[in-house]
This record gives C-alpha cells, sequence and structure tokens, in this order.
C-alpha cells in the first residue's frame, strides 16, 4: 500500500474513533495527518460527520488551502492543521474537536490537574489556552500560527468560546489526547462543582504515570479500541 493509501486510512480510522468517543458535533470537527511527501495535509471533507467518513471522503489539502486530491470541500480551519506542522516538526497527526467540556473548562481561569490518569499527558508542559484570539475560527494561517504559538511543545490547547486542539507523533496519539482532554475536562468540572478538587498527582507521582499509564503502547491499545467500536456500528 503507498503513502497516499495509508494515510487516507489513517484519517477514516481516526474519524471513525473519534466518533466512537462520543466527540462529534454533527459536521464540524476534523482530523489529519501529515502528507508523507510534503504536499500538505490529509483531512476529511467539510460537510460530513466523523462517523460518515470513508475512504472517498478524505482530502489533500496544500500548504496554501487548495485541495489537490480528492471531491469535495475543504474545512474553513484548515490552518489549524498546517500552521500546527509547519511549527512542529515532531507533529504528524492534528485533531480539533467541539466538546462541550472543553469550551466550559476553558471559560475557568483553572489549571488542568492530575485528578485522574487522563490529565496526565497535559501536566509538562502545562495545557495552555488560546488568548491571542478567542471564539473565532481559526481561518487564517496567521490564527493557525497563534495557536501553534500557544500550544508551544504541549500534547494540547484549549481554544476558549470554542474547542480544542490536540497533536500527536501518530494518529494514535493526537485522537486518545483528544479523548483524554475531554475525559480530564469533564472529571475537573464535576469536582468543582462538588466544591473543588482537594487530591490530585503530586508532579512525581505524575512524572511516573506519564511513562506507565500513557506510553505508546497504551495509546495504541486505546485507539485500536475505538477503531474496533467503530467497526462494529
Amino acid at each position: 500500500m503507498n503513502n497516499a493509501a495509508t494515510q487516507v486510512d489513517e484519517v477514516v480510522a481516526a474519524c471513525s474513533a473519534l466518533a466512537s468517543a462520543g466527540l462529534g458535533d454533527m459536521i464540524w470537527g476534523h482530523s489529519s495527518v501529515r502528507d508523507a511527501e510534503g504536499r500538505g495535509v490529509w483531512m476529511k471533507a467539510a460537510g460530513l460527520g466523523f462517523d460518515e467518513v470513508d475512504r472517498e471522503r478524505v482530502l489533500l489539502v496544500s500548504w496554501s488551502g487548495d485541495v489537490l486530491i480528492g471531491s469535495g470541500r475543504r474545512h474553513l480551519e484548515y490552518p489549524i492543521h498546517t500552521q500546527l506542522y509547519r511549527a512542529r516538526p515532531d507533529v504528524n497527526a492534528v485533531v480539533h474537536t467541539h466538546a462541550p467540556a472543553f469550551a466550559a473548562f476553558a471559560s475557568l481561569d483553572e489549571k488542568l490537574r492530575p485528578l485522574s490518569h487522563d490529565a496526565v499527558p497535559f501536566t509538562d508542559p502545562p495545557l495552555p489556552r488560546l488568548t491571542a484570539v478567542t471564539g473565532s475560527l481559526i481561518s487564517t494561517p496567521e490564527l493557525g500560527d497563534a495557536v501553534a504559538a500557544e500550544l508551544g511543545a504541549a500534547n494540547g490547547i484549549l481554544l476558549p468560546s470554542h474547542g480544542a486542539v490536540t497533536v500527536g507523533g501518530d494518529t494514535a496519539a493526537a485522537v486518545m489526547y483528544s479523548v483524554l482532554l475531554e475525559r480530564a475536562c469533564r472529571t475537573q468540572l464535576t469536582a468543582l462543582a462538588a466544591g473543588g478538587p482537594k487530591v490530585w498527582s503530586d508532579e512525581h507521582e505524575t512524572a511516573r504515570k506519564r511513562d506507565e499509564v500513557w506510553n505508546a503502547a497504551q495509546l495504541d491499545a486505546g485507539f485500536a479500541y475505538l477503531v474496533r467500536r467503530g467497526e462494529s456500528r
């Protein structure tokens, strides 16, 4: 199988996994992988839910937003993907979703704490919030650059009044980070509603859990489960 076919399959699998995890928002939200030949990004076409994406509904979008391969419209927010790949050579997959927990937690002046395993990947570096612009669609390279600048070396970033973006060295990591970040935000919101958290993992335990709980094999296993779940629908 050639690189293009493999990357198309990765986008389809990512969309299936995100749908399985309940991170769809009707036809909005998107995932991508970096094109192995440097032409741009492979991502789902606009106007489709995660659960509707198949191999015929994946596009190759150039760095400047032109559709090079595939039929259909590209998402307006393609600069989230192109500019993050430009800024982070280590990133090969990007996910943008609109889970309500992201907007709710992003609206608070609260640091995400490792109340459970889920928040561990977002502690070092700590989870940032986009402050350069609030609520707007990331529809220009300049706004994409702002997201990349504030993301820095982190695994994800909250977009207040909007959603979140997660990144990874491969598709499994980017998808699982989106799933874990949503769960972590939801857990802390629950704790805050009950009077505020009193206990969470300290720095040393968090560092140990980062390797024990969320190593590459664990991320791959979680991703594979979500893909299987999607295939059984």
